[in-house]
């Protein structure tokens, strides 16, 4: 990397710096002081807006996780509710893990770092009970939320293998059957789309999502991110305020 002198460094471009090391580098081998280095800045200057390196992680996560989701529906191309995506995104995060070391490094500390965690979480629990309320109609938000803390443990499964571990398609397979199951998906549509997720090329998808996920961190402007922030405060807000209502009505 060629290091870039600011006068004044935003928050954005710690963003941008952080990305690149992380997967470019590896997470864990990425301290605060090398991206300082980088910006020419002190690590108070990161400090200040990322306490700790698990915030950068979670700002980046963030951004990933809406930026996959929306790539993985336009993939599935079966509207709003697409069950499709759901089993895309774990493919390609598979994939992409099976493929990439350094990959497989980021996903795994977005596993296990509890602030990443829940972040992975909420999101998660939020699509599912769009694609899966059909399914699941005597659902709440509570046990979505708590269906969701089985499926990350799947997810986190498939992604953290070892010598002994499965190929990657019959991971894939028995980790998406798994979580429709818990989302009470019929059999017959179960299979349908487990048989139509393994007939792709799915190590492709997986690649592309790490490249074009990186070229829209590195296109990111001080404006857009603000304006993403602003979406997910006013988002939660409007979650905040609806939780509240619905204590409220009970």
């Amino acid at each position: 990397m060629a290091k870039r002198r600011r006068v004044n460094t935003t928050k954005h471009e710690i963003i941008q710096v952080a990305s690149e090391f992380f997967f470019d580098v590896g997470y864990s081998a990425t301290s605060p002081r090398m991206i300082a280095e980088e910006l020419d800045i002190s690590t108070g200057n990161i400090t200040y807006y990322f306490p700790t390196k698990d915030h950068l992680l979670a700002v980046i996560v963030d951004m990933l996780c809406d930026f996959q989701w929306s790539m993985m529906e336009q993939e599935a191309n079966e509207g709003y509710s697409s069950v499709m995506a759901v089993c895309l995104e774990l493919m390609a995060m598979a994939s992409m893990c099976e493929n990439n070391q350094i990959a497989k490094e980021f996903y795994l500390a977005s596993y296990t770092s509890p602030l990443t965690l829940e972040l992975i979480r909420r999101n998660d629990a939020k699509r599912a009970k769009g694609v899966f309320a059909k399914f699941c109609p005597d659902w709440d938000d509570e046990k979505f939320a708590e269906a969701e803390t089985l499926v990350s443990g799947i997810e986190y499964a498939t992604l953290m293998t070892t010598t002994d571990s499965a190929p990657l398609e019959t991971r894939i397979a028995g980790a998406l059957n798994a979580i429709l199951q818990i989302y009470q998906v019929p059999e017959e549509l179960r299979k349908e789309k487990i048989r139509k997720v393994l007939s792709m090329d799915y190590r492709e998808v997986g690649t592309r999502v790490l490249k074009e996920f990186k070229e829209y961190v590195e296109k990111t402007n001080e404006e857009t991110l603000e304006e993403l922030f602003r979406r997910k405060r006013r988002r939660k807000f409007r979650e905040e305020k609806d939780d509240f209502e619905e204590h409220k009505e009970s």
